[in-house]
C-alpha cells in the first residue's frame, strides 16, 4: 500500500514528503558510491496537518498542499517507513521554499 493523504494523516504542523530518488550515476556517467552521495532536498507532499495553534491563541493554516514540490534542508524531519515507502515527517517550518514550475 503507498501512503497516501488518505491512510496517513500527520497531525497539526506536520507534513509527510516523499524526497526525490538520489541519482546513482554523475552526469559524467561516473558511479556515485552511497557514503558520497548526499541526502535529497527535494521532495512532494504526500499529506498534511490541520495546522497550528500559536502561542498568542491564533491559529495558522498550513501554507503547502498534497501535491506540492518543495526545498527542505539535508537534517529535516524524520526519515519513518510506512506501508513499503520512505518518507519523512517533517514540520511545516523546515521548508525552506515551494517550487513552482
Amino acid at each position: 500500500m503507498a501512503v497516501t493523504q488518505d491512510n496517513v494523516i500527520p497531525l497539526h504542523d506536520r507534513i509527510v514528503v516523499r524526497a526525490d530518488e538520489e541519482e546513482k550515476v554523475s552526469q559524467g556517467g561516473i558511479l556515485i558510491a552511497p557514503v558520497a552521495k548526499e541526502k535529497s532536498v527535494l521532495g512532494t507532499v504526500l499529506a498534511i496537518g490541520t495546522g497550528k495553534h500559536m502561542d498568542n491563541g491564533q491559529f495558522r493554516e498550513i501554507k503547502v498542499a498534497v501535491g506540492d514540490r518543495v526545498l527542505f534542508g539535508k537534517h529535516a524531519g524524520e526519515p519513518i517507513k510506512l506501508h513499503d515507502d520512505q518518507v519523512i515527517i517533517m514540520r511545516e517550518d523546515e521548508v525552506l521554499a515551494i517550487l513552482r514550475d
